[in-house]
């Protein structure tokens, strides 16, 4: 019997300049095979150099929005970003426990590339206690790891890995530590999960397009889950999808700061 077409959810805000967000999201679903449907958290006013303004929907209306998606659209997978503010937070979590979907990909969006908040102080707490426990995984960079666990940032692997576990002993069922930031020759990522750990390496791509990195690292997860045969097969397949997308992004001329990474590289 053929596999179906996976339906993946993306819950996230909107990027005017295309490059994160929804609009990375939806590009990477379609790029890995799967059908994208999407939830609008936040409007960003925002392109290559920055985010200028943000607007935020009353949490009552991503409400609807999460349930027309799920009464009428069979989820396989769904992918979570940026959520603004504690009450889109709490709303996201209170859709998640009523219609349970198979396989929930959370990427804890904090700061822009540009510096620029995208989640208030006091939802970090809320993610922390309210989301992360419904985490099928959890992919956060080192200081969103710190953030979420109120100590400093890994330095080193080993911390890394630490850092990982101590974010799954608070509900998370898996954590995917994403090393970028680390000093290091490659770009090391981390795989903690109930079984065991993997490293998940790749080489750091010396390019300066890297706008919607982790959104798309996320989603792509989030598409090939349905698709693979266990998360560890998912994780190591987006992390080479996304390294090719950094590797050709310098094919795109899209604005005059930090580009986006080419999501289409196998076909355009």
């Amino acid at each position: 019997m053929t596999q179906p077409i996976p339906n993946v959810l993306t819950i996230a805000g909107s990027d005017s300049g295309g490059g994160a967000g929804i609009q990375a999201d939806l590009k990477t679903f379609s790029a890995l095979g799967a059908y994208g449907a999407s939830v609008i958290t936040a409007l960003t006013a925002q392109n290559t150099r920055g985010v200028s303004a943000i607007h935020t929907p009353d949490a009552a209306f991503v409400t609807a929005q999460l349930d027309a998606v799920f009464d009428d659209i069979r989820i396989d997978a769904v992918k979570i970003g940026m959520l603004a503010n504690a009450q889109i937070v709490r709303a996201v979590a209170d859709a998640l426990q009523r219609h349970r979907p198979a396989h929930v990909v959370l990427d804890t969006v904090m700061i822009s590339k540009s510096n620029h908040a995208l989640l208030a102080a006091d939802a970090v707490a809320a993610v922390r206690d309210e989301l992360l426990p419904l985490a099928d995984l959890l992919t956060p960079n080192l200081p969103e790891a710190a953030a979420l666990l109120g100590c400093p940032a890994a330095a080193d692997e080993t911390a890394m890995i630490t850092q990982g576990e101590a974010l799954r002993a608070l509900g998370a069922r898996a954590v995917l530590m994403k090393g970028g930031h680390l000093a290091a020759a490659d770009s090391p990522d981390w795989l903690i999960e109930a079984g065991g750990t993997l490293r998940v390496g790749g080489p750091r791509v010396p390019v300066k397009n890297t706008h919607g990195t982790g959104c798309t690292l996320s989603s792509a997860i989030a598409a090939l889950i349905p698709q693979r045969l266990d998360l560890a097969s998912a994780v190591v397949d987006a992390k080479r999808y996304l390294t090719e997308a950094l590797e050709q992004s310098n094919r795109l001329d899209v604005g005059h700061g930090v580009g986006p990474v080419h999501h289409f590289h196998r076909w355009w």
